[in-house]
């Protein structure tokens, strides 16, 4: 791939330089998420295999989702939680059969390990990082479907979450549907919106990366870097580990609660989960924020009537069809979460939302 400056076309590169931040402008891509379809290398996605006996009922006892109904051919997202009910990780977990696949974020992939390796005792488990022979092509956008199938690819309406094999050209794939008909790694959507904001990813051997990149391109895609990507992230509303999401934090507290399922039974850091949902909601609540004035520097206190109730966590100045809007992420006490409800960040006013930001969505 083209260096992290350069503007080139991608298709010609090789797969091993990092996705650039940009190939055009920022708000031009964006643009390109909101209307057509971009396609990316997700370079920053790690990938683990577990095999072995006891694989379904080890892993249904180490995270937050449902392993053991999980049918074959789909995934769950998932946190990884400590005995105190603390966020270790987030992750998706797919169902292949004869083994479970994790995907994650590579920051977190040495975290996970360890965490894995601490549980297995007398478990017939087997935990293999496979992260160097897949790589993830990602496609966003409200034409990735008929994108795919320009492509060359004949595929069902798969479900979110669910995947298949397939083949693109002579290059053997995985096609996963994105969570909620949308994506950007993380999920966000409670349910899909009207038109969604679809997404792919396809799963190849990085040999193959260049040439699947360069094949959907040609089927009427656009690349796009990763600034605009983290653009469409914040505007869905998306948590990212290590930035929206922290070890300290409580899995009730990031408003996913398509990560929970509170009928599988235990698992590591239950206790905590199935407490606060008995008991009630949790004190803080992940939400949006936008505000008029200058972009507001993650890491800032949410303020009502000069005391501390939040804080930020993600921020962005995002191109919209009535201007440049300035939003941010962060939690706030959930007594003062309606949305419309004025805050300051700061010392400037902002404004409680609802995520996703659906009119930054909208093309």
């Amino acid at each position: 791939m083209p260096s992290a400056t350069s503007h080139n076309d991608p298709a010609v590169s090789p797969m091993t330089q990092p996705w650039p931040a940009h190939f055009t402008t920022v708000k031009d891509e964006f643009s390109v998420l909101r209307s057509t379809a971009g396609v990316f290398h997700a370079s920053n996605r790690a990938k683990i295999r577990l095999t072995g006996n006891d694989r379904v009922r080890w892993l249904n006892g180490m995270i937050t989702n449902n392993i053991r109904d999980l049918a074959r051919g789909y995934g769950v997202y998932a946190f990884l939680l400590n005995p105190q009910g603390h966020i270790l990780g987030d992750l998706y977990a797919y169902h292949h059969g004869d083994s479970f696949l994790i995907d994650t974020d590579q920051s977190q992939l040495d975290k996970i390990l360890a965490t894995f390796d601490h549980y297995i005792i007398m478990d017939d488990v087997e935990v293999d990082d496979i992260s160097g022979t897949l790589t993830t092509v990602g496609l966003i956008g409200p034409s990735s479907q008929s994108i795919l199938k320009a492509a060359g690819l004949t595929i069902a309406d798969l479900q979110p979450l669910q995947f298949t094999e397939v083949t693109l050209g002579e290059i053997p794939c995985t096609l996963i549907r994105g969570p909620h008909r949308s994506c950007s790694g993380r999920p966000t959507l409670p349910a899909p919106f009207a038109g969604g904001w679809d997404c792919f990813e396809l799963w190849v051997s990085p040999k193959h990366g260049a040439e699947v990149i360069a094949r959907v391109q040609s089927a009427g895609a656009t690349p796009v870097g990763h600034e605009a990507l983290e653009l469409h992230r914040i505007a869905l509303g998306a948590p990212r580990y290590a930035q929206d999401i922290r070890e300290r934090d409580l899995p009730q507290e990031t408003e996913q609660s398509q990560a929970l399922n509170f009928n599988k039974g235990c698992y590591v850091g239950q206790e905590i989960v199935e407490r606060i949902r008995s008991r009630g909601n949790v004190h803080r609540k992940f939400t949006g924020f936008r505000t008029s004035a200058p972009r507001p520097a993650p890491g800032l206190k949410i303020q009502l009537q000069a005391k501390d109730v939040g804080e930020i966590t993600s921020t962005a100045t995002i191109p919209g069809p009535q201007g440049d809007q300035t939003v941010a992420l962060g939690y706030i006490r959930r007594e003062f979460s309606t949305p419309g409800k004025e805050v300051q960040i700061d010392g400037q006013s902002a404004t409680i939302s609802d995520l996703p930001f659906a009119d930054l969505l909208a093309s």
